[in-house]
């Protein structure tokens, strides 16, 4: 039987300059997988961690309708419900969520300090960066009447619903093509719309959608909508727009997956914490760590590999051990 110590929720507040300012052992920035996990893990370590949840409480995952892939959901699960099963769990062991996003941080002391939209300062023993990272899409209406209705930023996640079906894959790089080569493991036909006359992707993963027999590559090709009455039923082409040979077409789909990037949410951090060409926080490999001490990264914002619920838990898990030994280090 597991012994649970008291938690310490001595937390201290004061008033500096006009702004309220909060000291706590554990700050957590995000509230996906990853930012619940390490709650749960920091609490049940006596570290009282606080959540600040950011604008979207619970990740991309609450846009997800059906989750089947992740483990303990035999009938499978929908993406709000599962988070909240993660809000829940966190709060029984003591966390304290709030809502707020970070709009300034400052890691150049001991003592980390990380700016809230609503003014108020917490200064903080150790950070754990959970803020994920944005899936980009087309900026269509249609891609937000039809969320969760036939348009997915992840076919990893949402594959297996369209099996045997037909299906559009958005993109030209290493994304698309990969994302395009799974769905046409499931689907019965693959579309990959390219805007441009070439893909972007590697010469490996050019070769393996070519050689791919149910894909085809609409070369010259931009989406402009989407129709269906009670889902995505088609997608509206425009091919070779803004030429004479401009042509608009219609195809058939079931499925609509944008598969152009991703953009990590870390603008606030980067004055401080090292990041790739394209935002994500580097940590160091086999770790959570960043290059500043007591301040750690877990789930999709160190992550453009895998981007999976199930990773960006491990991930969490991961910066709450972290967290805790450099904690103990300190003393």
């Amino acid at each position: 039987m597991d012994v649970f110590k008291p938690l310490d929720l001595s937390n201290d507040s004061q008033q500096t300059e006009g702004t309220v300012t909060e000291k706590v052992k554990c700050l957590i920035v995000g509230s996906g997988p990853a930012g619940y996990t390490a709650a749960i893990y920091a609490a049940r370590a006596n570290l009282s961690p606080v959540i600040y949840t950011g604008l979207q409480m619970g990740g991309q995952l609450t846009t997800t309708t059906e989750v089947d892939n992740y483990p303990g959901f035999p009938d499978g699960v929908t993406g709000p419900e599962l988070m909240e099963h993660f809000k829940k769990q966190a709060e029984r062991f003591g966390t304290d969520i709030r809502f707020g996003i970070a709009v300034k941080a400052d890691f150049s002391g001991k003592i980390h300090r990380v700016t809230f939209d609503d003014g108020k300062v917490v200064e903080a023993d150790t950070v754990i960066i959970a803020t994920g990272a944005t899936a980009k899409y087309l900026g269509l209406e249609a891609e937000t009447r039809y969320a969760g209705m036939g348009v997915s930023a992840c076919a990893t996640c949402d594959g297996f619903f369209y099996k045997g079906k037909d299906v559009a894959v958005v993109g030209g790089g290493d994304t698309a093509a990969e994302e395009a080569t799974y769905l046409a493991g499931l689907c019965n036909k693959v579309y990959l719309i390219v805007r441009r006359n070439v893909l972007r992707a590697s010469k490996a993963m050019q070769e393996r959608v070519l050689k791919t027999p149910n894909i085809e590559i609409l070369w010259e090709h931009q989406a402009i909508d989407l129709y269906g009455e009670n889902g995505v039923e088609g997608v509206v082409l425009v091919k070779k727009k803004g030429t004479p040979d401009e042509q608009k077409i219609r195809v058939k789909i079931d499925g609509f997956f944008l598969a152009i990037g991703h953009t990590p949410n870390s603008d606030v951090f980067r004055d401080f914490v090292e990041t790739n060409e394209n935002g994500y926080i580097r940590t160091i490999p086999g770790t959570s760590k960043t290059k500043v001490p007591g301040v750690f990264a877990a789930g999709d914002i160190q992550d453009p590999v895998y981007r999976q619920a199930i990773t960006a838990a491990g991930s969490g898990c991961m910066a709450a051990i972290d967290a805790e030994r450099y904690l103990i280090e300190q003393q």
